[in-house]
């Protein structure tokens, strides 16, 4: 099992002090080296900071590129790979325009916006703000990659070490380990015939890699004095089918993912993933990002699987909705209707939630997607019709939704 990502939490300060940062990093290279010693190859190290609004000192809108530059400069200097800046808040909305700045201005940047959480409930202008951040962001290069690194969020706490949901809660410097464990629900659902084989075989691969993940990286982090937040055991996949999640759920007995069965399927590995014992942080789900999975990407581009399908797949066990290729023409009065459904989702079940979406400029539905990166597999624009919203949707204000009860 690979390792998708070291992600170290921490305030840099604003203007931005190397001294902590480089402290941090010298912790992630040190687990990093005990890690693949062990034999857990780690792919990259990264770095979340809060919510520019909430840094030490709060860093004001016009300086979030300059923010963001510096921060890039820092990480190549320390040898951490990716940062993360804490996202946008709804009661900034002048600091969603920002967004496209800080990705045209930076190459291993990632951002986000916030557009619910359980206290507020779910923001009608940052979900328009969100939208046309990602209209904006899909011209800056002519593939609409940018928008790779943004992603909207509802109801996602601080410490999830996966990109671009991650950011820090403030106070001491954190570290977290996120997994890359769709191959271990492809391993234990091989040659099995008894859901209960399966279920036992995949809490105990899940709970014998977190044991050994957290004896390896809990002295590191008390002797460096970083707080360890834990382990985000999502299955997350790699575009190779015996690392896929799509792989997995047609093992469990699906003729195809998207077809008669799939929410099943699909609860089934998410119901394992909650009984497994080990020190939680982030999502902890199931991971469904179409262009970084072979299968979902193929069944996108063979008509079994679209959106609504993957809204539905959130809502018992999914993490929202991640690299989804969209049409280019697509307008922010539409993504603004798909936002909301996304944060309505994640208020009513009272689970993080994200959308990650992905206009290609000159792509219309149904044709072919490829880019010239290695976590992506090839597919198909999704169909995205046209609605934007109208009436009281349409409004600027808040949308008081909360949990479902439960007696």
């Amino acid at each position: 099992m690979n390792i998708r990502a070291l992600t170290g939490f921490l305030d840099p300060g604003w203007p931005l002090d190397p001294r902590r940062i480089g402290a941090l990093a010298a912790c992630m290279k040190t687990a990093r080296t005990a890690l693949q010693e062990a034999g857990y190859p780690v792919q990259s190290l990264r770095l979340a900071t809060p919510p520019p609004a909430e840094i030490d000192r709060p860093v004001p809108v016009d300086r979030r590129e300059e923010l963001a530059r510096q921060l890039e400069a820092e990480c190549f200097v320390h040898g951490v790979d990716y940062a993360c800046i804490g996202p946008t808040l709804p009661e900034e909305p002048r600091a969603y325009s920002a967004v496209p700045e800080i990705l045209a201005a930076t190459e291993n940047v990632f951002v986000s916006g916030l557009i619910a959480d359980s206290e507020d409930g779910l923001s009608l202008s940052a979900v328009r703000a969100c939208a046309q951040a990602i209209v904006s962001a899909s011209t800056i290069s002519p593939d609409g990659f940018a928008n790779l690194r943004f992603a909207a969020l509802a109801c996602v706490p601080p410490g999830a070490p996966f990109f671009p949901a991650a950011y820090h809660a403030g106070g001491a410097s954190a570290l977290a380990v996120a997994a890359e464990a769709a191959e271990l629900a492809v391993d234990a659902l091989r040659d099995v015939t008894a859901p209960t084989t399966a279920r036992r075989r995949l809490i105990g691969m899940i709970e014998a890699h977190a044991a050994a993940l957290t004896r390896l990286i809990q002295p590191i982090a008390d002797e460096n004095q970083v707080h360890f937040l834990g382990l985000d055991f999502s299955l997350a996949p790699y575009p190779d089918p015996l690392r896929s999640v799509g792989t997995a759920l047609e093992a469990f007995g699906l003729s195809a993912v998207g077809g008669p069965g799939t929410v099943a399927a699909a609860a089934f590995l998410t119901d394992c993933l909650d009984r497994a014992q080990f020190r939680r942080t982030g999502f902890n789900g199931l991971f469904l990002p179409v262009l970084e999975d072979s299968v979902l990407a193929a069944r996108v581009a063979d008509g079994h699987l679209n959106l609504r399908d993957l809204l539905v797949l959130s809502s018992v066990c999914g993490t929202g909705l991640d690299t989804i290729p969209l049409p280019g023409s697509v307008t922010p009065e539409t993504l603004a209707g798909l936002l909301a459904d996304v944060g309505a989702l994640a208020l009513r079940l009272d689970k993080p939630l994200t959308a990650r979406l992905m206009p290609i400029p000159g792509r219309s539905a149904g044709d072919e997607v490829h880019f010239d990166f290695p976590y992506f597999a090839d597919s198909r624009v999704m169909a995205l019709p046209e609605g934007p919203l109208r009436g009281m949707l349409a409004e600027a204000g808040l949308l008081e939704l909360g949990p479902r009860p439960v007696e």
